[in-house]
């Protein structure tokens, strides 16, 4: 029977499940481990034991989405080494900025770690406590990625100038509820014309910051989604969604979206 390049499993499967598929599928390219429902007992869930068998047993991975709720950066750094031909890497560690739960340190060197030692890397999705430091990482060997998602991680808007300076191939950018303002959205003038999208949520943003930049760039569309469907220009911005189109603006513009 030939072995499968592509499986989808549950955390119920536990670490031990994970182990089998790593046992028994050496030819896995491509693996999702999603949630089945909220757990009380953590030790239940699939964890950084599993990744790492996965990582030791499915050396020609190229893909993983796996969800859990604690991790390490030994076993994020163990994948790296053993599979360097991975392209995709989306990593959700359930809850707000969790750190490595054996050290307590961020997990900035476990990211660091995949950035640098998977060169072919085009899409990752970060989680857990992640400091500056690790977007340092992302903007110095990220050079290939070209999909980045982040949610509630950086200390300052360094980050994401780490981000739009040094990853050139960049196409789609999403950030949710990260403490990044104006001054780290301006760092990006030059590469927004090369982008497909970048979305904003949650984040340090102000009107006059925004309306910066569709000034500059007026080629492309600035949309701004609020709660309330009028905006005062003191007010901070919920949404910003940027994008390019040849068609220009929409016209089925909802109230609570304003189109600088």
């Amino acid at each position: 029977m030939p072995q499968p390049r592509d499986a989808m499993v549950l955390d119920s499967v536990r670490d031990e499940g994970l182990q089998a598929v790593a046992m028994y599928c050496k030819k896995l390219q491509v693996l999702r481990v999603l949630p089945l429902d909220a757990h009380e007992d953590a030790d239940e869930l699939v964890s950084e034991v599993g990744l790492t068998a996965i990582s030791e047993g499915c050396r020609d991975l190229r893909s993983i989405l796996y969800f859990c709720q604690r991790m390490t950066n030994a076993a994020v750094i163990t994948m790296s080494q053993n599979c360097p031909e991975m392209k995709v890497f989306r990593l959700c560690i359930m809850g707000r900025h969790r750190p490595d739960h054996v050290t307590g340190e961020p997990m900035d060197e476990g990211f660091g770690a995949i950035v640098r030692n998977c060169s072919k890397l085009t899409r990752l999705s970060t989680s857990g406590h992640l400091t500056d430091r690790a977007f340092e990482y992302i903007g110095n060997y990220g050079s290939s990625l070209r999909t980045l998602s982040v949610a509630f991680a950086g200390d300052s808007d360094l980050a994401l100038q780490h981000i739009l300076q040094g990853c050139s191939k960049l196409e789609k950018l999403e950030i949710r509820d990260c403490p990044f303002g104006d001054a780290g959205l301006l760092s990006g003038m030059h590469h927004f014309y090369n982008m497909r999208f970048v979305w904003m949520s949650g984040c340090s943003l102000t009107l006059q910051g925004c309306e910066e930049v569709a000034r500059q760039l007026p080629r492309m569309v600035v949309e701004l989604i609020n709660s309330q469907p009028e905006m005062e220009k003191t007010d901070g911005v919920d949404i910003l969604y940027m994008y390019r189109s040849l068609e220009g603006p929409r016209e089925d513009v909802p109230p609570f979206v304003k189109i600088l």
